[in-house]
């Protein structure tokens, strides 16, 4: 069956659809009911059936013959470790620490916060929790600890899990000082602390409260899989750069197990057996979804990797990585590859390394920028695949599904909608609009499985935040436009939509001119206050490693580019060249933020961002 065949019986028989889908996983009682409709806004899939995503992750290949593959390969540079486990090895480590944390009494629907760098114990954690039907909730290490604490207490965990350290780069960040201030903090007392000690920091143990993580899983009994109900949350996952009281995603066990299981062939092309590499890290969706869930479930050898695109120990660590793993699919955010296209814009490291197994490289996270596509396409010959999609759904929204049929690319197009998401897109008053005119971007309901069924104790904020804003569809906050086609093109999130003297108008437009200047490494257009024209665009520039252009000559060529390819309407008048952008640690640019600092208001540091000096730089830029 071809792509449109496949999304229109998904669109059209969603029962018969995802009934097939199912078929692709080992329940413990399969589904009858495939989509129930409790009420205009709640839809549950598959919610009389019964499984364990640990066991579908692991036992089912031990019981398969495929026990001697290998399951997960750990690549630190920072360490100088290499690791490999197999399916079997993976099982009984997981199933052991499954049997630690049940002697510490928990038990299905129990929470329990994972505060882990990237190491196989992250992994085995968040499986240990699956194992007995315990909801996991991973907080990026090395958050600070109110950002940590506040989880706390909205999560309210049994226990946390953590690490006596955490490596960026050369410096080791202590995580356990990081936990104990924030069980100070939060009303809720967690039971215990197990920690894993790793040889470059000591953890300080507090007696009866903290426990030694060897220790623990050394003198356990291996824990059989639980089973639980299709409906029972899998995970709780915060969203990144959360103000105020934190927003934590609700994962549930069957429909996320079916859409990362068909989410693996559709949309990357993958099979079990291959070698599967996502660059991100387990505190991310990206982490939960495809360093973890999707390849164990699939049945692939997955690759987690501590270590950075660049300094790691330098901008062929990617390539090094592929070669020395044999990774068949790559998968990670175009900010990595904009940093490796940085620092080598010619791709010598890349000419060192022989990447042949590589069949081809997919970015999301952020827009995929013409530029970085191109430079990509050329220097590696490999088809380079955009896709979208979004903490809150888990797996991509819009795909090339290559597991179908591969589709002519479009720069700048995340290509076309996955099969069982019913995109649109809406004007302000919620009517659809024509093909090629923006607006904003919906899905209606039903949601897919595997898509975030609420909030965490919260489900009165889900449906105003999500469902209530367009009646009967799922608002993404992004904007964009489908063409003629039915190529989906994502421009940002509506708020980078700048209006300009009454013109509406994308940065996302601007910033794919500004991007591909020969000399621009990076940029971000942002809209800043005027009192004749309401907003006037800004570019900041990061510029590529050798480039030797003066500041006045680029802006001219910049203003130049911007007026000759969207046309003087824009007013793009001005561009700074910076040192370095202000990013999340998983790689979004602070686009908010910025514009607080160049309208000279107040603003907060988030708590997700990688270095807080970048403001203060960029202000003294807004505000000599």
């Amino acid at each position: 069956m071809g792509y449109r065949d496949e999304f229109r019986k998904s669109i059209d028989a969603p029962d018969d659809f995802w009934r097939e889908k199912a078929d692709l996983i080992e329940w413990l009682k399969p589904p009858e009911k495939i989509l129930t409709r409790h009420d205009e806004h709640t839809y549950t899939w598959f919610e009389d059936g019964e499984l364990n995503t640990c066991d579908l992750a692991l036992d089912t290949h031990v019981r398969n013959g495929l026990g001697d593959q290998k399951a997960l390969i750990y690549d630190s540079p920072v360490t100088g470790q290499k690791q490999a486990f197999t399916y079997r090895e993976l099982t009984d480590r997981v199933a052991r620490f499954a049997g630690a944390l049940a002697q510490h009494g928990v038990t299905r629907g129990d929470r329990i916060i994972i505060y882990m760098p990237m190491i196989p114990e992250a992994v085995i954690a968040m499986l240990a929790c699956a194992r007995l039907g315990a909801v996991h909730s991973v907080v990026f290490g090395g958050f600070a600890a109110r950002e940590l604490a506040v989880r706390i207490d909205d999560a309210r965990p049994k226990l946390i899990l953590t690490a006596s350290c955490g490596i960026e780069l050369q410096k080791v960040i202590p995580y356990k000082p990081l936990v104990d201030a924030a069980i100070d903090q939060a009303a809720h007392k967690p039971e215990g602390c197990i920690v894993y000690a790793r040889p470059q920091a000591e953890a300080r143990m507090i007696e009866g409260r903290d426990f030694d993580w060897a220790e623990q899983e050394a003198n356990a009994q291996p824990a059989d899989p639980v089973p639980v109900k299709a409906t029972d949350p899998l995970y709780v996952l915060y969203t990144s750069g959360t103000t105020g009281k934190p927003k934590g995603v609700v994962r549930d066990n069957g429909g996320h197990a079916v859409a990362m299981r068909y989410s693996m062939s559709l949309v990357y092309g993958a099979e079990p057996g291959d070698v599967f590499w996502a660059a991100s890290d387990v505190g991310w969706v990206v982490g939960h979804s495809y360093i973890v869930y999707g390849p164990l479930i699939t049945g692939c050898t997955t690759v987690l990797y501590e270590g950075k695109p660049v300094k790691t120990p330098d901008a062929g660590a990617f390539w090094r990585v592929c070669a020395d793993h044999g990774v068949n699919v790559l998968f990670t955010a175009p900010t990595a590859f904009r940093a490796v296209r940085k620092e080598d814009p010619e791709a010598d490291h890349l000419a060192k390394y022989d990447i042949s197994p590589l069949r081809r490289i997919l970015l999301a996270g952020e827009r995929l920028d013409p530029p970085t596509y191109e430079w990509l396409r050329e220097k590696t010959g490999l088809p380079i695949l955009d896709h979208w999609w979004q903490t809150e759904t888990g797996w991509a929204i819009c795909c090339n599904p290559v597991g179908l049929e591969t589709l002519r690319p479009k720069p700048g197009s995340a290509t076309v909608p996955s099969p069982g998401y019913n995109v649109q897109i809406l004007d302000f008053s919620g009517q659809p609009v024509r093909p090629g005119d923006q607006g904003q971007v919906a899905i209606r309901l039903p949601l897919p499985p595997g898509c975030l069924t609420g909030i965490w104790g919260d489900q009165a904020r889900f449906i105003k935040t999500y469902l209530t804003p367009l009646p009967g569809y799922y608002t993404t906050g992004d904007g964009g436009y489908i063409d003629e086609d039915g190529y989906v093109f994502i421009m940002g999130r509506t708020d980078d939509v700048i209006n300009v003297a009454g013109h509406r108008l994308s940065t996302g437009e601007m910033e794919e001119v500004v991007a591909s200047h020969p000399a621009v490494a990076e940029c971000c257009v942002i809209g800043v206050h005027d009192e004749l024209k309401g907003q006037l665009p800004v570019g900041l520039v990061l510029l590529k490693d050798g480039a030797t252009i003066e500041h006045d000559e680029l802006e001219d060529e910049l203003v130049e580019m911007v007026r000759e390819r969207i046309g003087a309407v824009a007013c793009f008048r001005r561009a700074m060249i910076v040192d370095r952008l202000p990013k999340t640690r998983s790689g979004k640019i602070l686009r908010r933020v910025l514009r607080n600092i160049a309208d000279g208001e107040e603003y907060k540091v988030p708590s997700t961002i990688d270095d807080p000096t970048i403001l203060t730089e960029i202000e003294s830029r807004f505000r000599p």
